[in-house]
């Protein structure tokens, strides 16, 4: 509901006077509301949002536009828009009912027109939008998406969501082995490099465990995790007979992902935290 002001004057014998101001509201049959399914996203994760127009009046409204801003943001004197739509995921419905697409132009800003909300009811626009390289990453990362109903005999209304970084770890793993290739009888490194590019560290109690099992067959294993020597039975645990290996869960851990903006283009840099699990053994 909005409220409006007005006020008359009248002219009479080089006279002018003014009448009392009259205040008015205004009904706005059109309302909007913006949510994402999911309301936490990661590095290159698809958000899907749904945009709900409801009409509380006796007459439909056609031609109405759909703008959405893709959580744009300002940048050293410029802008930045760390969401980028997801080609033709658009869904478009009237009462539930699923609805030719409309016509929908990926800019930034996304813009989704020739809609119709029917007299009393509803219309409902859902779509995916993918986190970019200009989407901050930190533990206090958020995208903020607005977006704007508009059309003919609308009065422009807007709706906003709210999305959050992620708070966990994301860890992943590559094995080398050293020498190549390596003689009978001699000593075969594994080296493990585990990364984590998330934005908060993997601690005992994520239960992070490697499990391998050598071929060939190691035997007198030396184990060291980031440079300190670890014990069998306490560290880790080994099969020499199948070849088993495996770190005791929660043995490993990873320090968090660090994230810089360039200050130049506004593209989050991510330096993930490694760690580094050592086995050698004599083939």
């Amino acid at each position: 509901m909005a409220q409006f002001t007005n006020q008359a004057q009248l002219t009479y014998n080089n006279s002018v006077t003014n009448s009392n101001v009259a205040v008015g509201e205004l009904l706005e049959v059109l309302s909007a509301t913006k949510t994402a399914v999911r309301n936490v996203y990661g590095q290159g994760d698809s958000v899907t949002y749904i945009v709900s127009i409801v009409n509380s009046g006796t007459v439909p409204f056609t031609g109405v536009t759909v703008t959405d801003n893709l959580g744009e943001y300002p940048f050293n004197g410029d802008t930045r828009v760390p969401l980028t739509y997801v080609a033709d995921t658009v869904r478009y419905y009237n009462n539930g009912v699923l609805q030719a697409a409309p016509t929908v132009a990926a800019g930034p800003p996304l813009t989704i027109s020739n809609l119709t909300v029917p007299a009393g009811g509803n219309a409902t626009v859902i779509y995916e939008a993918e986190t970019n390289q200009f989407a901050p990453l930190g533990t206090d990362g958020s995208i903020v998406n607005q977006v704007t109903v508009s059309g003919a005999g609308v009065t422009a209304i807007t709706a906003t969501e709210t999305v959050t970084a992620l708070q966990e770890p994301q860890l992943t793993i590559t094995k080398s082995v050293s020498p190549v290739p390596v003689t009978e009888n001699g000593v075969l490194t594994y080296t493990f490099l585990i990364q984590n590019t998330g934005n908060t560290p993997a601690d005992a109690g994520d239960l992070a465990a490697v499990t391998d099992t050598f071929d060939p067959l190691l035997s007198g294993l030396s184990v060291s995790f980031n440079g300190a020597s670890w014990t069998e039975g306490t560290n880790y645990n080994y099969n020499a007979i199948t070849g088993l290996f495996s770190t005791v869960a929660g043995q490993i851990t990873v320090p968090a992902a660090s994230y810089t903006q360039d200050a130049t283009t506004g593209n989050w840099i991510v330096t993930p935290g490694v760690s580094t699990l050592v086995v050698s053994g004599t083939v």
